[in-house]
């Protein structure tokens, strides 16, 4: 199986290396910068659409340089807000090569209102880089890393999302169907 992720991020990547092994054998996954055509620090529905368009991005870079895939995936994380609550969360897109699409999310991790303009102006890793006297820690456990203190890290976050991502392609036509929401 070939896969194109639509990163260069090894977080990301290894996140949709661990999803991919639970399911299948023999992948080959290619990272690939593709841009998400949101602000660098996406808010609500932005996280959900960054996703989708690295993906769709993602497709198109195949085409123009004639490559061919099985699945094209790629994982944006987000601010989010509900009922006055802010908190983090990864959503990951996939696209088949038949133009089956999914979205799947991580499980979100709080943010304190007093942070939230400055991670909207600032982005979430410069904040926690910091607060925590760190630095790259994007490229490393991220900052649910440092809040769980290791016991969840950013790759399991994105392992989370590709798994929920996945759903839709690893049960066949019991968990499938054909709308519009799916062929996108």
């Amino acid at each position: 199986m070939k896969v194109l992720i639509g990163t260069k991020n090894p977080g990301k990547i290894e996140g949709a290396r661990k999803a991919l092994s639970y399911y299948f054998k023999n992948v080959e996954i290619i990272g690939v910068k593709a841009e998400s055509n949101v602000s660098d620090q996406p808010v609500n529905r932005e996280t959900f659409e960054g996703a989708k368009n690295r993906v769709n991005n993602l497709v198109k870079y195949a085409k123009e340089n004639h490559i061919e895939a099985d699945l094209f995936m790629a994982v944006e994380s987000g601010l989010t807000e509900e009922l006055g609550f802010w908190q983090i969360i990864n959503v990951a897109a996939i696209k088949d090569k038949n133009g089956n699409f999914s979205f799947g999310t991580s499980a979100g991790f709080p943010v304190p209102k007093k942070h939230v303009q400055t991670i909207i102006d600032e982005t979430l890793a410069t904040v926690m880089d910091n607060l925590f006297n760190e630095s790259d820690l994007r490229s490393s456990t991220g900052g649910v890393g440092l809040l769980t203190h290791d016991v969840i890290t950013r790759i399991d976050l994105n392992t989370q999302a590709f798994v929920m991502a996945l759903t839709k392609f690893i049960n066949g036509y019991r968990w499938d169907e054909e709308d519009e929401c799916t062929k996108q």
